[in-house]
């Protein structure tokens, strides 16, 4: 990615800086919650429908069969509904890259003013922001990584309408920097 690429560009003490610190970041949150889910799908459902079973008399063979087609069946579902969200969210990137590529070629003026934008509602004052755009424009490649970086992979395309249905209501707070990602997500979603 260019922020990546750009590191070797950098002053040499701030890399120096750099090569000394280095983050650990948790990045399995996608694992744990399929994890999370699973595991309360897999136990609860199972666990209710032998419970009905039993308090309804049944066998025992019924109970056990009934319990081993629940699991059987919870985890043709499971597994698919993950594929179907993995490959909904892989295409929704996709979309929202080209979407952003055509935008930068087409208008770059408007997605230079969406970064001063984005940078103006975290403080930076416009005489601070425009070298930081221009530089930008200048590295197409670097621009579409930053807007796909602050707008796009941090939300997937459920999480980002219900955020920015979560930003209309009254009891928002309207100087949240979260409005910064706000981009018609809901559309998508037929909200």
């Amino acid at each position: 990615m260019a922020a990546q690429n750009s590191r070797a560009t950098i002053e040499p003490e701030k890399q120096t800086l750099l090569n000394h610190h280095k983050e650990k970041h948790f990045t399995a949150g996608e694992v744990v919650r399929d994890i999370i889910i699973g595991v309360s799908d897999g136990l609860t459902v199972p666990f209710a429908l032998a419970a009905g079973l039993s308090g309804a008399n049944a066998s025992s063979s019924i109970v056990i069969t009934a319990g081993i087609a629940e699991v059987a069946a919870g985890a043709i579902s499971m597994g698919l509904g993950g594929y179907l969200a993995a490959k909904s969210e892989a295409d929704h990137y996709t979309r929202e890259l080209k979407r952003e590529e055509e935008e930068i070629i087409n208008v770059p003026d408007v997605e230079a003013a969406e970064v001063a934008e984005i940078l103006a509602e975290y403080g930076v004052e416009p005489h601070e922001y425009a070298p930081v755009v221009n530089a930008l424009r200048k590295r197409p490649q670097a621009w579409l990584d930053f807007m796909m970086n602050l707008r796009v992979e941090p939300m997937s395309c459920f999480t980002g309408g219900i955020h920015d249905l979560s930003n209309s209501w009254p009891s928002a707070n309207e100087n949240s920097k979260l409005k910064r990602h706000k981009k018609d997500y809901t559309v998508e979603l037929g909200f």
